[in-house]
């Protein structure tokens, strides 16, 4: 009895044993079970730990080449819509928001210059420049761009006390960005090699440039941007309407009114928000004229359109960065006498041979560009094709150019047309009339209204030689009559 008691003992204890380490081992699977997924967690917690700092890294580098995160994070948030307006408050130094809009806004940025200053007369000459009826279409915005408030604020009493009827009228304003809007000016890239605080100083222009743009977005239907030592052509505004004109039904970013610099660049208002976006993200690359041809590019204008002669001419001597020499001039600039040709809305077409992309369309505006034939024959000819009869006053056709002065017509006509007849692509006029002949390759003739007594639907250069010299058709001119 004894022994089968122990027997039955001994079994009963390797059943519990068993169960225990069946226990344990069920245990010892749950634990390294949860152990596993704890590891798991801290790994990455430790990675993200790495990952955030690395974000923060690359935050804080970030903020030292665009703009400050704590600060300008408005900024951040309104670059993600390029047609909207970047969230900034501006201080109205003299005047108040202009109560209609206009046709143009002339739009100067200026700072505290070390040798001379040149505002008040560049405003002077917008101004002085204008027919009372031009000032009507007319907004000026001066934005004084200095840290300096105090100078800013003496530079505003001068410009209310010279100007003050301009202010009254509402067609001038003075406004001032307080720096705190200003993205990080100190530290940034090293482009092209300039110096620290010349990469400092356009940098912070283009800035300038892009909260003065921001502000004039709705203020008229178009902006020219002018420099604060600048003079103005006579009457620039009448010179600006017809180029716009001219221009009528084809596409364009920028026109130029000027070949230096940021002077006499115009834009449609609808553009510059993107543009002022534009020069913010990319303040610190390169000087503001360098980045114009970028955004004239991306916006699918590949040429210059240049016109000339030019409206604004640099007249200062010193330069706003350092009071350095500024020598420079635009040698197509004519202030007086100037009379630039209305050129309305036409159709161009030739049978002559055109060379590569020297096509009819550019020999009609005043654009620095030229219609090219190969050697034409008697008989062919350049048409143009008015979209309305009109009545002209006067008519010029320059041929040839400075470094090809043989490729003139030397044997040719110039006539005008009526009755048209033929659909839109292949419109003619059926009778024509000679007005004159081309001499020395040019052609120019007045009061063409008191020698034609039908309304002009067609103008045509008629080659009346053969010839073995090429055909360059530098620029048409026509001036329409008032009505």
């Amino acid at each position: 009895v004894a022994l089968l008691y122990a027997i039955l003992h001994v079994r009963h204890s390797w059943k519990y044993c068993d169960k225990m380490r069946c226990l344990r081992k069920r245990s010892a699977v749950s634990f390294l079970g949860v152990l596993v997924i704890c590891l798991l967690f801290m790994n990455l917690y430790i990675e993200d730990g790495y990952v955030l700092e690395g974000d923060k890294q690359l935050i804080r580098e970030t903020a030292t080449h665009q703009l400050n995160p704590e600060r300008y994070v408005h900024n951040f948030k309104d670059l993600s819509n390029f047609s909207g307006s970047i969230n900034i408050s501006y201080r109205y130094l003299a005047g108040t928001p202009l109560p209609r809009k206009r046709y143009l806004t002339i739009g100067l940025s200026s700072v505290k210059r070390k040798k001379g200053n040149y505002l008040l007369e560049t405003i002077k000459s917008i101004f002085e420049q204008s027919s009372y009826e031009e000032l009507k279409e007319i907004a000026v915005v001066v934005q004084l761009a200095d840290f300096d408030s105090s100078w800013c604020e003496g530079v505003a009493q001068d410009i209310s006390q010279k100007f003050g009827h301009h202010i009254i009228a509402g067609r001038l304003i003075v406004i001032h960005v307080p720096e705190e809007y200003y993205p990080v000016l100190d530290g940034l890239k090293r482009n092209y090699n300039d110096p620290e605080d010349r990469v400092k100083f356009r940098s912070k222009q283009n800035v300038d440039y892009a909260y003065l743009l921001n502000f004039c977005a709705n203020l008229s239907d178009y902006y020219v941007m002018l420099e604060d030592d600048v003079r103005c052509s006579k009457n620039f505004l009448t010179a600006v309407k017809k180029v716009i004109t001219s221009r009528e039904g084809s596409y364009w970013v920028t026109l130029e009114f000027s070949k230096l610099g940021y002077i006499g660049k115009l834009y449609h208002s609808h553009d510059l928000p993107r543009l002022a976006h534009f020069l913010l993200m990319f303040y610190q690359e390169m000087p503001c004229d360098w980045l114009l041809i970028h955004f004239r590019g991306l916006l699918a204008q590949k040429e210059v359109m240049r016109f000339k002669p030019s409206l604004f001419q640099h007249m200062g001597y010193y330069s706003s960065y350092k009071g350095a020499e500024n020598k420079l001039k635009d040698d197509d600039f004519e202030e007086e006498s100037f009379d630039i040709p209305d050129n309305p809305p036409a159709n161009l077409h030739t049978n002559m041979n055109v060379f590569e992309n020297y096509e009819a369309s550019k020999a009609y505006s005043n654009i620095d560009e030229y219609f090219w034939g190969k050697a034409p024959s008697a008989g062919d000819f350049y048409v143009i094709v008015f979209e309305k009869p009109i009545k002209i006053n006067k008519i010029k056709v320059v041929t040839g150019t400075e470094d090809r002065q043989n490729d003139i017509l030397h044997h040719g006509a110039l006539e005008v047309g009526e009755k048209i007849l033929g659909g839109k692509k292949g419109r003619q006029c059926t009778t024509y009339l000679r007005l004159g002949e081309f001499k020395n390759g040019n052609f120019e003739i007045t009061d063409v209204e008191h020698k034609v007594l039908f309304d002009i639907n067609c103008m045509r250069i008629l080659v009346t030689k053969s010839q073995k010299e090429w055909l360059i058709i530098r620029s048409i001119s026509v001036w329409t009559s008032q009505t």
